[in-house]
């Protein structure tokens, strides 16, 4: 039996390609181990089938941005462990070839109020990254926030000219109710603890918390705990 020996390696022997283009097809998702796609270049092999499969590009990986349905109080190391492929949503509209390069270096912008469940942004693409730094404060928020309690008349009216309570002014925000106990709340990059804190100075006790909108991509139909990609045409 012969020393094992890295991946890339053998691709560079059986194939007559560079270092770089061994890693390229590797990290590609285009080169299976005994019928089993492996995408670590530096995963050993000894005297196994190596294949480069149909359709074999030396493209890089494109970065991407995942949308996630995050759950209540989640970590980010919990986070971590639900980008896997046995997450992704099914009815995801705009899937892809998924690849394990698709979870690495995955930064999370725009973090949930606290205690909340929800979309979640995770994305590798630069761009992405700028566009919600630089424009979260302008990009408006969208939760259905559950309570208990009554509401007294004209406090929605109040909520959009920004509430004033024992001294504390809020910014202003839209409400609506979506249901007897379950409100609507869309307001611009809010602190963690901001629908609490409205809530508590309504008179309300908030039950759950989710958002479901980030500028103009919705979180629409992604179960809890799965993810999805961003589509090319979706814009925060």
């Amino acid at each position: 039996m012969s020393e094992p020996t890295r991946l890339s390696k053998r691709v560079i022997e059986l194939f007559g390609c560079s270092r770089r283009e061994a890693d390229l097809y590797i990290t590609g998702g285009w080169v299976a181990v005994d019928g089993q796609v492996v995408e670590a270049p530096q995963f050993k092999v000894t005297e196994q089938r190596i294949e480069l499969l149909p359709g074999a590009s030396l493209e890089p990986v494109e970065p991407v941005t995942l949308l996630l349905h995050c759950p209540a109080g989640a970590s980010a190391a919990q986070l971590q462990h639900l980008l896997v492929r046995e997450r992704h949503w099914e009815d995801d509209p705009h899937a892809q070839r998924i690849l394990h390069g698709h979870f690495l270096r995955q930064e999370q912008s725009l973090p949930l109020q606290n205690g909340a469940s929800g979309l979640v942004v995770l994305s590798q693409d630069w761009r992405a990254q700028r566009k919600l730094r630089e424009d979260g404060a302008k990009l408006e928020q969208e939760y259905l926030v559950d309570v208990a309690g009554e509401l007294a008349a004209g406090a929605l009216e109040r909520l959009k000219k920004g509430l004033i309570h024992k001294g504390t002014q809020f910014p202003p925000c839209k409400a609506s109710w979506q249901s007897e106990q379950r409100l609507r709340f869309a307001l611009k990059n809010p602190p963690a603890e901001l629908l609490q804190q409205i809530c508590k100075a309504l008179g309300l006790q908030v039950k759950a918390m989710k958002r479901i909108r980030i500028g103009g991509v919705p979180m629409a139909k992604l179960p809890a705990g799965q993810w999805r990609y961003l589509g090319d045409k979706e814009r925060f």
